[in-house]
């Protein structure tokens, strides 16, 4: 079996300052750990690739166009067959049906997947739609009334697979 651990959306300029402790300690426990974006900071992607035993990652809509430069914007992981896409959909206005997500990877050229993780809601959601899977970890920080949270894939050698959110530090 192998663990993904899914965040996004952490925000922070200091990856040693800023992370939560309890945060740092789960990625660094995760066989996998997947970021879907808005970062703001080259240190924050830094600290996240130094502290993960595998990492893959994406830009998200708040950070600097340098890191938006130097980093995907969507990207795939593939784990014992099955196919992850990783993104951070920049929507303004009121968020679009999620199945818009499949835009972002064109299956000509990305494949069909099976699983998309998606930041930018900072809402935990686990939910299927057209036959995909769709990951969001919610909010990688810990805010007014608002917990940080994640998401668990744990994959199994045969491709079956199991995913669920989870609290790592309540809202302040």
């Amino acid at each position: 079996m192998t663990s993904v651990l899914v965040i996004g959306d952490t925000h922070i300029h200091s990856w040693d300052s800023d992370i939560h402790p309890s945060l740092k300690t789960l990625l660094s426990e995760a066989d996998i750990a997947v970021h879907c974006g808005d970062w703001v900071s080259f240190d924050a992607v830094e600290g996240f690739q130094r502290d993960t035993n595998q990492s893959i990652f994406v830009s998200g809509n708040s950070d600097p166009p340098d890191l938006r430069q130097a980093i995907p914007y969507v990207d795939i992981l593939e784990v014992h067959g099955i196919r992850i896409g990783i993104t951070h959909p920049a929507w303004a206005g009121p968020e679009p049906e999620l199945g818009e997500l499949l835009d972002d990877f064109p299956e000509a050229q990305f494949g069909k997947l099976d699983v998309i993780c998606y930041g930018h809601t900072h809402v935990p959601e686990i939910t299927t739609h057209r036959d995909v899977t769709f990951i969001n970890g919610g909010q990688g920080y810990p805010s007014l009334f608002v917990p940080g949270t994640y998401a668990y894939i744990n994959v199994e050698d045969t491709g079956e697979f199991t995913a669920t959110t989870h609290e790592f530090a309540p809202g302040l």
